[in-house]
């Protein structure tokens, strides 16, 4: 069944990986992200360019996750032109490397408001048109950071994510009543096919970065990043993850998983959720809240 659907960070990576696969499915996405007449020119031309050489149902929108208003625009233009949104995809967020004391807390807040207070924003935009139609499918974009492993020197990035993937959970508890679904992707380490890494963050705080270079961490950023690429296998591709949203958007309401692990490196965390997850889910049987881990069908 074709479907409405916006795709938060579309301009690159994940984003764009999954809004291609999923136009290519046959649905009408929604590419968002900002500066659609500025800094993102190119990729709001090239995504209008992939729609017209594919025959797809795909457009650029202007949504900036870190404003209100502007998802709010976003949002309304969507409903207005196709009288309903069906699925959103959390995937906007940015990655930061370096040792943790270095970061300003003003750093650590910045990079908490882009992958989770974003997810806030877009939610309450979003929400109150899927709740009137009953229906409706939040995809977010995890990391395996946030069960699996997690080296030195991504500190902030994994306690964002995690604090997103912990949103995620709760929110898909107060949603199942109104027929709203969740599925939770969960990539691990990628290398190539993402700009995570490429554009990455570092600490401002670069008298603390030169005490850890100049002791006993001295190298070990180098260090991490090699270990890293040394064991995502030459076969793993960022694709897979956009493969496996569109298997999930796919398949019928009721039916989708509520967590999908894509982990070339086999970090653990496929192991650890499945644990966590069950936990939080007896709990909820134990205290009689069992038909809060399915979506109620509606209508």
């Amino acid at each position: 069944m074709k479907q409405v659907i916006v795709v938060t960070g579309a301009s690159s990576g994940f984003g764009r990986l999954s809004a291609n696969a999923l136009a290519k499915a046959g649905h009408t996405v929604y590419a968002s992200m900002r500066g659609t007449t500025g800094r993102n020119v190119a990729q709001a031309a090239d995504v209008e360019k992939f729609a017209r050489d594919h025959g797809v149902d795909l457009r650029a929108i202007e949504l900036d996750v870190g404003s209100q208003e502007s998802i709010d625009a976003a949002v309304a233009r969507i409903v207005a032109e196709q009288g309903r949104l069906d699925v959103v995809m959390h995937n906007a967020g940015h990655m930061v490397f370096g040792p943790a004391e270095a970061f300003t807390p003003e750093q650590l807040a910045e990079l908490y408001d882009i992958n989770v207070l974003s997810t806030q924003r877009v939610n309450r935009a979003v929400l109150p048109q899927l709740r009137k139609q009953g229906k409706g499918l939040l995809v977010w974009v995890s990391s395996s950071s946030s069960a699996g492993g997690t080296p030195p020197y991504l500190a902030p990035y994994f306690a964002a994510k995690a604090g997103m993937d912990a949103m995620a959970v709760v929110y898909a508890r107060e949603l199942t009543r109104w027929g709203i679904e969740t599925s939770i992707i969960v990539p691990g380490a990628f290398t190539g096919g993402t700009n995570h890494s490429a554009h990455s963050g570092s600490p401002a705080d670069l008298a603390r970065v030169a005490e850890y270079e100049a002791g006993p961490y001295a190298g070990i950023g180098e260090q991490i990043q090699k270990a890293f690429a040394a064991i995502v296998p030459p076969e793993a591709d960022a694709s897979s993850v956009a493969d496996a949203i569109v298997r999930i958007v796919d398949t019928p309401f009721g039916r989708r998983p509520f967590r999908v692990h894509v982990d070339p490196t086999e970090d653990g965390a496929d192991v650890a959720f499945a644990v966590i997850d069950r936990v939080r889910s007896e709990m909820l049987h134990r205290v009689g809240f069992s038909d809060l881990l399915k979506p109620r069908i509606n209508g």
